[in-house]
């Protein structure tokens, strides 16, 4: 075991936090699908998978993290020529799961793809890439608007019909790193008012596609939270639990939210954890995010190639804002969003992907000087 140790490469500090994500995700996990497990008779070991999910994904982090970051920009055009029409067929063929088509059969196995996960990643990259190779002369209408602001329209647009929240984290992330690459201000705005016109776009094709996008369910969440519904039941639920966790919370698997809180073990897990955990395993597990995002930082102030630098960034910008927006959700600061908390909550493209992300972070510290 010692001698596998040494070869885990890179920021050791980060190695760490992704091990303690992964020991409050079993935890947390096992706890939140007890209930799930009896109502299907225990047919379905939710733990096993979920433990085999994350030792898969450890095995990609692994792999990810040994190739050199300069491969992941040599493979951006190629990732995003890939991701549309993998969006496209997801909005037209998807499979359709409580509603929304993000997810693409994959035939004989029998498992489940979400192209938005492959999508995200490939557009980080590639923005990575475009900023950093034109890092000099990013001030011209030109060197910004093909190669950089329509890619990010184009994906983001595809990802809205389904996963909204999803869509405007990324458009989020591309912008903070757009600004971080200190493209031109006005560049920024141009990208900005193309997004909203983009979401227009979408609001319009609903009227006659409905079938494919999710307007209603869009307006009524956004509605619920004007309205502070606290009678939405999963707010609802989401709220007692951490009222019950208090400051130590009730302890492990003693969780009794669970018993009533819908997706206690994806989207709502956050909620479990402070039940069981109290606010101090909940600011712990915050905290750990936001490690990650500080080594990142620190990565950037000694990467010795620009790439590395907004790859490093770009990524744990996207990992830690969908760990906050979905604390927000539980506490009911933002509308129910429907994201998972990464490396936590039970999935299975998430987690891969996620896992990957860290990995190409890793790389990223593995080459460059010491921090």
């Amino acid at each position: 075991m010692g001698a596998f140790l040494k070869t885990l490469q890179g920021d050791k500090v980060i190695w760490m936090v992704v091990a303690l994500l992964s020991v409050f995700s079993v935890l947390a996990v096992y706890s939140a699908t007890g209930t799930l497990e009896y109502r299907n008779s225990y047919s379905t070991n939710y733990v096993m998978r979920h433990i085999s999910l994350l030792v898969g994904g450890f095995v990609l982090m692994y792999f990810a993290h040994y190739l050199h970051y300069m491969k992941y920009s040599a493979w951006a055009p190629v990732m995003i020529a890939i991701a549309v029409p993998l969006l496209l067929y997801t909005i037209i063929f998807g499979l359709e799961i409580n509603d929304a088509r993000r997810w693409i059969a994959i035939p004989v196995i029998g498992m489940t793809f979400q192209a938005s996960d492959f999508a995200k990643l490939a557009l980080i990259i590639y923005l990575a890439r475009t900023i950093s190779a034109k890092q000099d002369y990013i001030k011209d209408f030109q060197s910004a608007f093909l190669p950089i602001i329509i890619p990010v329209v184009v994906i983001c647009g595809l990802i809205a019909p389904a996963d909204l929240s999803s869509a405007l984290l990324l458009f989020l992330t591309c912008i903070l790193l757009m600004f971080m690459g200190r493209v031109a201000t006005k560049y920024i705005l141009l990208l900005l008012v193309a997004g909203i016109a983009m979401f227009g776009f979408l609001v319009v094709l609903a009227d006659f596609f409905p079938d494919y996008f999710r307007v209603d369910v869009w307006a009524n969440r956004l509605n619920d939270f004007r309205s502070n519904a606290d009678g939405e039941y999963q707010v609802q639920q989401g709220k007692m639990a951490i009222a019950e966790g208090g400051f130590l919370g009730v302890g492990p698997g003693n969780s009794f939210q669970r018993n009533y809180l819908p997706s206690a073990y994806a989207d709502f897990i956050y909620a479990i954890i402070v039940e069981e955990y109290g606010l101090l395993g909940g600011f712990a597990v915050l905290a750990l995010y936001i490690t990650i995002f500080v080594r990142c930082v620190r990565l950037v102030t000694v990467s010795t190639k620009a790439f590395g630098a907004m790859l490093a960034l770009g990524l744990s910008l996207l990992l830690v804002l969908q760990a906050l927006a979905n604390m927000a959700v539980v506490v009911h600061l933002v509308p129910v969003t429907g994201l998972t908390l990464p490396m936590i909550s039970m999935g299975g493209t998430s987690i891969m992907f996620t896992c990957i992300s860290i990995g190409m972070i890793l790389s990223v510290s593995r080459y460059v000087q010491k921090i």
